[in-house]
């Protein structure tokens, strides 16, 4: 299965090269890498495409004019990575809060579902133990407020460690995501789930980045406040579709 991690980038210099041979360390032939880059100052952009000659075939690089958000960095990502023939697109942070080793077991899973999510709300998945509890209780109230208002059972929907069969994101109006924070992976896996995907989740331990800035921001807590009351009704049209393996 020809898999595709879509990896948005923002001043990642410190990770990038670390992350790219761990991922090619893996036991899959078939893993392809697509960074999608925003114009890192720190000079992402070209590392990613030094690395990118070392690995030919298997790694390209996209370049945005700036910083233009999380969201629209993985719908054009995802939008590439099925023009280029992927038949499996993940997607997954460059700063290491995502277990590496997971790629494997969430490749494995996808193939008796359309989306499998890295989980830290299942059994077994946890968050880093170096977090404060007022952090912990953030990210879990976070998670609770959004599943709560949308009603999903998606354990853990505002996690970014995941992987999409590319029937599921051909499926999706993808055109009509617009958030651009975290409340992104709300919006995509309510569209997912709304339209009558299958999902599973997979226990991970969330680690906090091990090298640079966190991209968090309290614009980004406002937004997804506000906008998940907004899915509703802006998705109340999609029905759940006839589903084909």
């Amino acid at each position: 299965m020809k898999t595709t991690i879509v990896i948005p980038t923002y001043n990642e210099a410190e990770n990038l090269p670390k992350l790219t041979a761990a991922l090619f360390a893996l036991p899959l032939d078939d893993l392809n890498l697509l960074i999608v880059d925003d114009n890192s100052p720190d000079g992402t952009g070209q590392l990613a495409e030094d690395l990118a000659r070392e690995h030919p075939g298997r790694m390209s690089v996209m370049h945005r004019q700036g910083k233009l958000g999380l969201g629209t960095a993985y719908i054009q990502g995802f939008q590439r990575a099925i023009a280029d023939g992927a038949e499996a697109v993940g997607q997954m942070d460059a700063d290491f809060s995502h277990p590496v080793e997971k790629v494997v077991e969430l490749v494995k899973t996808l193939e008796s579902t359309d989306l499998v999510i890295g989980s830290r709300y299942v059994p077994g998945g946890s968050l880093d133990e170096r977090w404060p509890v007022w952090r912990k209780a953030l990210s879990g109230f976070g998670n609770f407020y959004a599943r709560t208002i949308l009603g999903m059972k998606v354990r853990d929907v505002t996690g970014g460690f995941r992987l999409w069969r590319r029937k599921t994101l051909q499926g999706m109006p993808l055109e009509r995501v617009r958030s651009n924070g975290y409340i992104f992976q709300v919006e995509m896996a309510y569209v997912a789930t709304r339209l009558g995907y299958g999902f599973k989740e997979t226990p991970i331990y969330f680690a906090d980045r091990r090298w640079g800035q966190s991209k968090m921001s309290f614009r980004i807590q406002i937004e997804a406040a506000l906008r998940v009351w907004q899915l509703p009704g802006l998705y109340r049209d999609l029905h759940k579709v006839p589903l084909q393996g």
